[in-house]
């Protein structure tokens, strides 16, 4: 019986985080369009359902029933399995990440609010996250289009450049909570928000922060699609529920990048202090979410796109030696600790 219910629990929290952060990503694009509304002083979408709710459903179906076209110089197979590279890559991050406290039932069974509570979470996000790059860089190469290609190659060195010192950015993490477990790391952060890694480490959380925004490719560093230069760049080719993945897998990981970010410096699903620990804990593990997917959303409304060379010196110049300072002053300072 054991073995059935550890089956039952699996089955049941693949499916609740799989549905959340689909309906999440749906009503991202919603969230984004009308916080961009606001900011440019319009109504954004209000036409589609009361105050517009009903938008993103109205979307997923326009892209559904749209013709599916395939340009006759496109690589087929690559082209078909590219966007759900993306997309499958991203909906497997949010196995490893921890949203809630543990739920003891009845029987005295506990059950861990995270879908695979393995002891290399943070490995294994790092891993997922760089096999969903390739799909963008696939995706662009194999539609045989020039601006297509452009923006791979922009995506796959953008990837290099900044998975490195975002890489060196969570070292100092590791350093202080000393495990690779996601649930320990926000465990480790219990107390009050004094407690939490960012303001032990501000320099790895901005480091961090501006480093997603990167992996992203959202502005100011979306030269992989930059439209008035690629006119899209590596989707240009893509239509129908092809562009769908694709669109798809970039508001989810607008989810994911912020996710992480609470889980490593904000202390995950804990409260802000413990005197309001009676708050169900995934209710705080997604107001913190939002708070950080709306500064992405802020900084898109606010700050222009980068040229390309300043993207690269800022990420080896300037961004990549910081990292590198932050693990070693983190060194110095748990060694005299």
């Amino acid at each position: 019986m054991e073995l059935l219910y550890t089956l039952i629990e699996i089955v049941a929290k693949s499916l609740l985080v799989f549905v959340a952060l689909l309906l999440m990503t749906a009503y991202n694009t919603l969230f984004e369009r009308k916080v961009l509304g606001h900011i440019q002083v319009r109504y954004g979408p209000n036409r589609v359902g009361p105050f517009g709710l009903l938008q993103p459903i109205a979307d997923g179906i326009k892209a559904f029933f749209k013709e599916d076209l395939v340009p006759a110089r496109a690589d087929g197979m690559v082209f078909m399995v590219a966007p759900a590279v993306s997309v499958i890559s991203v909906l497997c991050l949010a196995a490893v990440i921890p949203f809630g406290n543990d739920l003891v039932l009845k029987s005295g069974r506990v059950i861990k609010m995270v879908v695979a509570d393995v002891d290399i979470g943070l490995l294994y996000i790092f891993a997922i996250a760089s096999i969903g790059e390739f799909g963008v860089v696939l995706g662009g190469w194999a539609s045989g289009n020039k601006y297509g290609i452009t923006g791979a190659l922009r995506a796959a060195a953008q990837m290099i450049s900044y998975e490195v010192f975002i890489g060196l950015a969570v070292i100092g993490v590791l350093m202080i909570s000393q495990t690779l477990n996601l649930r320990e790391i926000v465990l480790a952060q219990s107390g009050g928000f004094w407690h939490w890694n960012v303001f032990l480490q501000p320099v790895a959380f901005l480091l961090y922060f501006v480093g997603g925004l990167a992996e992203l490719a959202r502005v100011p560093f979306d030269m992989p699609e930059a439209e008035s230069e690629l006119a899209c760049g590596f989707n240009i080719e893509f239509s129908s529920m092809k562009f769908a993945l694709y669109f798809i897998s970039e508001y989810a990981h607008m989810i994911i990048m912020p996710a992480v970010a609470v889980t490593l410096f904000w202390g995950g699903f804990l409260p802000v202090v413990p005197a309001l620990s009676f708050i169900p804990g995934w209710i705080w593990f997604l107001a913190k979410v939002s708070v950080l997917v709306f500064v992405c959303i802020w900084i898109r409304a606010t700050y222009p796109r980068l040229r390309y060379d300043q993207i690269m010196k800022f990420g080896w110049k300037f961004m990549f030696p910081l990292a590198l300072l932050n693990v070693l002053v983190t060194g110095v300072v748990l060694l005299f600790k």
